[in-house]
């Protein structure tokens, strides 16, 4: 009887409020969440990294144009990057420019000459844990070993084709 009324009530409503309704009730999922039983979980949103063919302009666009707050350019000699932080309140945008020749943003730029999105960082409360456990389920990292990112920490790149075609990058928290 009650699934009845239910499918009574939800037909009257328009298609967005159903579907807003429908997204009401799927998406109850905890904020820290990973695989049942696993050693480690699935945090925030860390950074969206883009890919930009000139730092000033692009660090100028958020600081002057938006207002944001950035950082200063930082060489990641490491990694390949020069990079920049905006802060965006809940979340950042890291700048990421080539920084020598065997740059992966070199790379990128060669293809997409106005820049664009190259990853998104999601935290990892075990970032030695959640490597383990995804190579065992046959996701590919890009390097054998986690390295030292941008803010000090654990990072790990996943590769795209194992992840819907985005570069995801996990930080430890």
């Amino acid at each position: 009887m009650a699934s009845a009324v239910l499918k009574v009530a939800v037909a009257g409503l328009s298609r967005c409020s159903r579907l807003t309704l429908l997204r009401t009730h799927l998406t109850k999922a905890p904020l820290h969440q990973g695989p049942p039983g696993s050693l480690w979980k699935l945090g925030r949103l860390n950074h969206i990294a883009i890919a930009v063919p000139d730092m000033e302009k692009a660090t100028a666009l958020y600081r002057d144009v938006l207002g944001a707050t950035v950082s200063e350019q930082v060489p990641l000699p490491e990694h390949g990057v020069y990079t920049v932080f905006v802060e965006l309140g809940n979340t950042k945008l890291e700048l990421l420019h080539p920084l020598g020749e065997k740059s992966p943003i070199a790379g990128f730029l060669q293809k997409n000459k106005s820049g664009g999105m190259h990853h998104v960082c999601i935290e990892v409360d075990n970032i030695t844990a959640a490597i383990a456990d995804l190579k065992a389920k046959n996701i590919r990292t890009l390097s054998a070993e986690p390295r030292i990112g941008a803010h000090g920490k654990p990072v790990m790149f996943l590769h795209p084709k194992d992840c819907d075609g985005v570069l995801v990058e996990l930080e430890e928290a």
